[in-house]
């Protein structure tokens, strides 16, 4: 260990302080290397979010791998992606208020930029922040894919807003912007397949549209690690942003393939290691609770089975048995997370391990907003 609770390279897995992140180097490489022949085979760019990861190191591991460039959420996220030398980034996201919108043209004077809009006032600010910074950003006019999301409707308003950008002398009209997050977490196969056919005629129709006024749409972006394969093959994205791929979580891991199986295109790669600190009759209870692993979405799995994760508070996590006997005193337990994304955003780093060893140790360099 070279400081309290920070391990060192070499130092064999069983002996981590825990909670711990920990990646499975091995699988980690596995999955990046599965994505990215993925969108070579079907002819896509393949631009990978980063929110998952939030990781400089796994960013610079995807475009080694033929990456175009990155997604990000927010603009913090962007500056800490630019910061480590990562040169395209897309903010899959709109960026409103003065403070963040001086941030993102200031960004653009050292890296390509690219935000969302699906608002014409939002538009106007990004244009004069731009103009104020003398640098340049290219903008996605995101349309609508669901309920509850942003974007502009198919069609005449997404038609007019791109017609705004095309106008507005700091800006560069990119394209369309159009990720079916949804759709993602359809289980069967068949119903995400249909979800997601139908959001692509949609897309296609806007395309299109643009095409008869006169407006290239350069990039059309989206597609998840659930239905990256379909809007690949779709002949209307020619970008893919899957991000979980690189961790995969226990969301994921209830999808359905094609064939009715369980969708393992990849692997969890991902864990929070616990340890059992008590056990009582009928229990044991572990030190990750809360402020170890997200749990807004559900209850974390158990890896190799044999126990349930039961009940947590701030500290504690609670296993119950189901098929097996529960774990002694001491013992260490890998639990994957429901969302791989706001787990990660818990820790302060990563330790990347390969067949049980500590092999580095890297920053969550863009941890928190």
């Amino acid at each position: 260990m070279t400081r309290a609770g920070v391990p060192s390279p070499g130092l064999s897995e069983a002996d981590l302080d825990t909670p711990a992140l920990v990646v499975d180097l091995d699988a980690l490489e596995r999955n990046l290397d599965r994505m990215a022949v993925a969108a070579h085979a079907a002819g896509v760019a393949l631009r990978p979010h980063v929110k998952t990861h939030k990781s400089v190191t796994i960013a610079r591991m995807q475009l080694e791998r033929g990456a175009v460039g990155v997604c990000v959420q927010t603009v913090s996220e962007a500056e800490a992606m630019v910061a480590g030398g990562i040169g395209d980034v897309f903010v899959a996201n709109e960026v409103v208020g003065a403070g963040k919108l001086r941030r993102l043209a200031r960004l653009a004077r050292e890296a390509t930029i690219t935000v969302c809009v699906d608002d014409a006032g939002n538009l106007d600010d990004l244009g004069s922040a731009v103009l104020r910074a003398g640098s340049s950003v290219g903008v996605m006019v995101e349309m609508n894919t669901a309920e509850y999301r942003a974007g502009v409707p198919p069609g005449e308003p997404f038609l007019h807003l791109a017609q705004r950008v095309e106008s507005a002398p700091s800006l560069r009209f990119v394209g369309l912007q159009a990720y079916n997050g949804v759709a993602q977490h359809i289980r069967d196969h068949p119903s995400r397949l249909a979800a997601t056919e139908r959001n692509t005629a949609r897309v296609q129709e806007s395309v299109e549209l643009l095409a008869r006024h006169g407006i290239r749409c350069r990039v059309v972006s989206g597609g998840g690690t659930g239905t990256y394969n379909l809007e690949a093959a779709s002949e209307v994205y020619n970008e893919i942003q899957p991000g979980t791929y690189v961790f995969m979580d226990a969301d994921y891991l209830a999808n359905r393939d094609r064939l009715g199986g369980p969708f393992r295109d990849f692997e969890v790669s991902l864990y929070v290691l616990a340890s059992v600190m008590s056990r009582r009759r009928g229990i044991a209870i572990l030190d990750a609770g809360l402020k170890a692993i997200s749990l807004g979405n559900g209850l974390p799995l158990v890896q190799g089975g044999g126990a349930r994760y039961k009940r947590f508070a701030d500290e504690h996590g609670v296993l119950a048995p189901s098929d097996g006997p529960l774990p002694a005193l001491g013992h260490q337990v890998r639990l994957i997370p429901v969302n791989c994304d706001p787990t990660v955003n818990l820790y302060d780093r990563l330790v990347a391990v390969r067949s049980g060893v500590v092999e580095a140790i890297w920053p969550v360099d863009a941890r928190g907003y």
